[in-house]
This record gives C-alpha cells, structure tokens and sequence, in this order.
C-alpha cells in the first residue's frame, strides 16, 4: 500500500514538472494591444547612460518568474565577461514592489535597476526574460532571447551573447534565428504563459 502512494505521490509530481516545463516552452502569446517595434528604433534612457557612448544592455527581469530565474547565471556571466565594453541594467517587470538592493542582491551585481515599465513598450518587450541591446547611440540592435535552452546552457544558440559579439564587432548585417526573436517565458505584468 505505501509503494502505491509513494508511485502515485511520484508520478504526480514527475506530471507537475512536465507540464510546467512544457508550458514554458511554447511562446509566449502577443497582447492584444500589442505595437512591433523595430530594430533601429532609439530608445529613450535615463541620464545616467547618456554620456557613457558604450552599447547598453537591458535585461527584463520578473523575480516571480521561473525562467528569469533560470536565466540568472547567464545574465551574470554577460555582465562579466562584457562590463568593460557594455553597461548593463535590470529592468524589474512585476506588479509586486521591489527594492533596487533586493534586485542588486539576487544577481549578487551592483547594477543600476529600473522599474519603468515605459522601457518594455518602448523596446518591443512583452515577456521575461528579454535582452534588449542598444548600440552606443541607443538604437535598438537586439531584442529576444537569451538561449533556446530554458536553462541557457546551449552555447549554439547563445543569442543574447551573439548579438552582444555581433554589435561589438560592428556587424549591421546580422539575421537572427526566428527562435531567437520569438518571445518565450512569462508574460507581462503578472507570471503567465497560457
């Protein structure tokens, strides 16, 4: 009798946990309202990235939402290997409330954090995580995912860090893989994928 439940309790789990992960792979559906913005477009920032003249990466980030989470360690190591070349900033899309530090503290980073959700439409993102690179005039060079893996490991298909190189190389002729441009994850403002 305890076998039994304990194959009922583990094959109910193991259904749980295909699903989740399943539903996480399927893109993530376009608002209604939703406008295409296009690659070029200047994006409008915050002072502080003015005067830098460096290419800035923006990275949408819900801390409620599983693949953000998942997508943590790889945002880290961009940081890492690029903060000499790029600025970075975490973008918080959430209708919770959150603190700069509380954000700055789950990257371990001290970046510089924004929540305006203006940002978001005024790139073309409606989902997290999403990269947003912006050339070192502020037009928008990139927009999409980070990996086609859900845990980011797959270095084939690195999107976010191929278009990183990409820009830093100065190739304008650059054409992304349709799943690299395709939005997958939570949906905005709350943590949805249905």
């Amino acid at each position: 009798m305890t076998i039994s439940w304990l194959l009922i309790l583990l094959s109910a789990m193991a259904a749980l946990f295909w699903y989740n992960d399943w539903r996480y792979q399927l893109p993530t559906p376009v608002p209604k309202n939703y406008k295409p913005v296009n690659m070029g477009k200047l994006i409008r920032l915050n002072q502080q990235f003015n005067n830098n003249h460096k290419p800035v990466f923006l990275h949408f980030f819900n801390p409620d939402c599983p693949c953000s989470r998942f997508n943590i360690a790889q945002f880290k190591s961009l940081v890492w290997e690029y903060s000499d070349e790029v600025d970075f900033m975490v973008v918080v899309l959430s209708p919770k409330s959150f603190t700069a530090k509380t954000i700055q503290d789950k990257f371990d980073l001290d970046l510089p954090v924004s929540f305006d959700p203006a940002l978001a439409v005024a790139c073309g993102v409606y989902s997290t995580p999403q990269a947003a690179l912006l050339d070192n005039q502020h037009h928008l060079y990139y927009r999409g995912n980070y990996n086609s893996s859900r845990y980011c490991t797959d270095e084939k298909t690195s999107y976010a860090k191929i278009a990183l190189r990409s820009l830093l190389l100065k190739q304008t002729d650059m054409i992304f893989s349709p799943l690299a441009l395709k939005s997958y994850g939570c949906s905005l403002p709350d943590c949805k994928n249905y």
